[in-house]
């Protein structure tokens, strides 16, 4: 199997950790607390502003046939899904610019950051998010809620397109061949936060 094909093997069961999380299963349903998700709202918005560094640092030292994904997606995040994020944010009543990292945004952002010091480690450390996303998304999508702003979340992520980029980075986490071993505790060790960050501050 290739790196990224051992990621997913290692990941499935604590993708199902997610899916059986309550804040998760909520969304799901689409009667998770409005608090909830209001303040899982803001925690996501600090993640993705520090998401976009970690993409602009991997574009620094990515070569030259993948510069253009990385700083693609650094400009998507930062444009597009931040985008997507406030208006979603607004429907909720989040206070984004008084929002307050909390100690699982806090661990996962520099998790990120520093392992973004190493190419090849810092794909398989982000991978965690792009992929596990993906999968939720398509996975909610199956029996989306009916509840329109959460169905509006799911389908962001069920986005093909979306589906697409996690595929992309698959391949780049193939071609940049970090020590497998080391690419395998990175991504455990990011789905660990990715559950983690859904314990809502």
């Amino acid at each position: 199997m290739t790196i990224s094909e051992t990621l997913h093997v290692i990941g499935r069961p604590l993708l199902q950790a997610q899916l059986e999380h309550p804040t998760v299963a909520g969304i799901a349903r689409g009667d998770l607390a409005e608090p909830v998700f209001r303040s899982w709202l803001e925690q996501d918005y600090l993640f993705l502003l520090d998401y976009v560094r970690v993409f602009a640092r991997l574009a620094w030292q990515a070569p030259d046939a993948h510069l253009g994904d990385l700083v693609d997606l650094a400009h998507t995040t930062y444009h597009d899904e931040l985008s997507l994020h406030r208006s979603l944010s607004a429907e909720f009543g989040a206070d984004l610019d008084g929002a307050v990292k909390g100690p699982a945004c806090a661990a996962y952002t520099a998790f990120l950051l520093e392992s973004a010091a190493s190419y090849g480690e810092g794909l398989a450390a982000l991978y965690p998010c792009m992929w596990g996303y993906s999968s939720l998304g398509r996975i909610l999508a199956e029996n989306p809620p009916a509840e329109p702003r959460y169905r509006a979340w799911v389908d962001t992520y069920a986005d093909p397109g979306f589906a697409a980029l996690t595929v992309r980075i698959a391949q780049m986490i193939d071609e940049a061949g970090p020590d497998p071993v080391r690419a395998q505790a990175l991504f455990t060790e990011g789905m660990a936060h990715e559950l983690a960050f859904w314990d809502v501050p």
